[in-house]
C-alpha cells in the first residue's frame, strides 16, 4: 500500500475513534445491563406471584380482565393489551385520556393480571420498584442519550463512524504488526507498547463482531423514523377506505375475545399476543391495531400487523410490513444477543467488555501519545512498501519503536 493511501486510512481511523469513542463507552456500558434485561427485571420485579395451578388451565376471557381494569379506573380509557406468550400474564395499558396519553405517553400505567385467575398482580399505578426504573432509565439513554428523536439519530450517525474506525482499523493492522505473531503483547517493553498490542489484539478479535453490533445498532436507532414513515405512506393509504368515518367510541367495541380468535385466524402458524386500541397514535381510529408473532426461533422475532374492525370483529387487512422494518426486527436480536438463553447473553457481556477495553487502551493511547509521523511509526513495524515506481520505507531502528 502507498504510503498516501496508508496515511489516508491512518487519518480515518484516527479521528472516527476519536469522534465517537466516548459516545460509545456510554453505550457498550448501558448495554451490559440491557443484555440481562430480561434476567434484572424479574429480580427487581416486586408483582405477586403467579398461581400454581395445573398446566392445562385455561386461561381467563380478556373481556373479563378489561372489565376488573375498568372498574378500578372508570374514567380511563384502556390503550393496549399485552398476552405474555411466555409467562402467565396479561398486561392491560390505561391513561386518563387519549389526548393526553398520544402527548405525553408517560401518563400511561398499567395493570398486570394472572392469566390463569385474573388476579392483579401488579398495579404501575403504585410507585415502581427502583430497579424498573433504573433499566428504563438505562434503556432510554442507550438508545437516545436521553434526548429524544435527536439523540436517537444522533447514535445513528455515532454508528456509521464505528464502522468506519472498525474498518479502518482493519486496514492498518497488518502494516504496523506486520513483524509480530498474532496474539503478542509486549509485556516487557514501555507501557505504551504494551497498551498498543492490547488495543490492536482485541481490536482484530473483536472486529467482526464490533463491525456487526455497530451495524446493528445504526439500523435500530432508525428503527423509529422508518416505523413512523411507514405508518404516514403506506399504513395511511391502507386507511382510506375508512377515512371520513367517525372514530370507534369505547361504547361501540366489539368482545376484544372476539377481535383476538378472528386476527389469529387470519394468520395460521403464528401467535396474536397484543392489540393497541382505537384512538392511540400508534394506531388508527377505527380498529384493533393486533400484532402477530412466529412460533419457530427465527419468525419469534418477525411480528405482523392485523387490523380488526373494532366495531365488528372482522379481519380488515393482514398488514404487509416493508422488507427495512423486517432488517431492523432480525436486527435486533443480533444487536442484544436475546435470542440464545443465558450462555449466548454472558458471550455477548464478554464480548461487551472487549469492546470497552479497545475504548479504554484507544484513549490511553491518544492521551500518551508521541508526535511521530506515520514514516516514524511505520519503521517502528519493518514495514516496507513494495509498491513499483516508490521508494522503500528505511530499515527498522529501535528509537522508533
Amino acid at each position: 500500500m502507498a504510503t498516501r493511501n496508508l496515511r489516508a486510512w491512518f487519518l480515518v481511523h484516527k479521528w472516527t475513534s476519536l469522534l465517537c469513542t466516548l459516545f460509545l463507552l456510554v453505550i457498550c456500558v448501558t448495554g451490559l445491563p440491557l443484555v440481562f434485561h430480561e434476567e434484572i427485571g424479574a429480580w427487581v420485579d416486586d408483582s405477586r406471584p403467579y398461581a400454581q395451578v395445573a398446566s392445562d388451565t385455561p386461561p381467563v376471557p380478556l373481556d373479563r380482565l378489561l372489565a376488573v381494569a375498568r372498574r378500578h379506573y372508570p374514567h380511563d380509557v384502556v390503550t393496549s393489551v399485552f398476552v405474555d406468550d411466555d409467562e402467565p400474564q396479561v398486561v392491560v395499558g390505561l391513561a386518563p385520556s387519549w389526548e393526553r396519553y398520544n402527548t405525553r405517553p408517560a401518563t400511561g400505567h398499567t395493570m398486570k393480571f394472572d392469566a390463569h385467575t385474573g388476579a392483579v398482580l401488579r398495579d404501575s399505578s403504585a410507585p415502581a420498584a427502583m430497579g424498573a426504573g433504573f433499566l428504563t432509565v438505562i434503556l432510554h439513554l442507550h438508545g437516545t442519550l436521553l434526548t429524544g428523536l435527536g439523540g436517537t439519530l444522533f447514535l445513528a450517525l455515532v454508528g456509521v463512524v464505528f464502522v468506519l474506525a472498525v474498518v479502518s482499523g482493519v486496514v492498518l493492522y497488518g502494516p504496523f504488526m506486520r513483524r509480530l505473531r498474532f496474539g503478542t503483547v509486549r509485556t516487557r517493553r514501555a507501557a505504551r507498547l504494551r497498551w498498543l498490542d492490547l488495543h490492536n489484539l482485541l481490536g482484530i478479535v473483536l472486529t467482526v463482531w464490533m463491525g456487526m453490533i455497530g451495524l446493528t445498532g445504526v439500523m435500530n436507532e432508525f428503527s423509529t423514523p422508518l416505523f413512523a414513515l411507514w405508518q404516514a405512506s403506506d399504513v395511511q393509504a391502507m386507511l382510506r377506505p375508512w377515512q371520513g368515518r367517525a372514530a370507534v367510541a369505547p361504547a361501540e367495541l366489539t368482545s376484544l375475545d372476539a377481535a383476538f380468535r378472528a386476527a389469529q385466524a387470519a394468520v395460521p402458524g403464528r401467535r396474536v399476543i397484543s392489540t393497541i386500541f382505537p384512538g392511540s397514535r400508534f394506531g388508527t381510529p377505527y380498529h384493533y391495531a393486533m400484532w402477530a408473532k412466529g412460533t419457530t426461533p427465527l419468525t419469534s422475532r418477525l411480528f405482523t400487523p392485523i387490523l380488526v374492525d373494532a366495531r365488528t370483529g372482522a379481519v380488515a387487512v393482514v398488514v404487509r410490513m416493508p422488507w427495512y422494518l423486517r432488517a431492523v426486527e432480525l436486527s435486533r436480536p443480533l444487536h442484544f444477543g436475546d435470542y440464545g438463553a443465558a450462555p449466548l447473553k454472558v458471550i455477548w457481556a464478554l464480548l461487551d467488555l472487549g469492546t470497552i477495553g479497545v475504548l479504554v487502551s484507544g484513549l490511553v493511547l491518544w492521551f500518551g501519545r508521541r508526535r511521530l509521523s506515520l514514516e516514524a511509526r511505520l519503521r517502528g513495524t519493518g514495514y516496507n512498501r513494495d509498491v513499483a515506481g516508490h521508494d522503500a520505507l528505511p530499515a527498522p531502528t529501535r528509537a522508533a519503536r
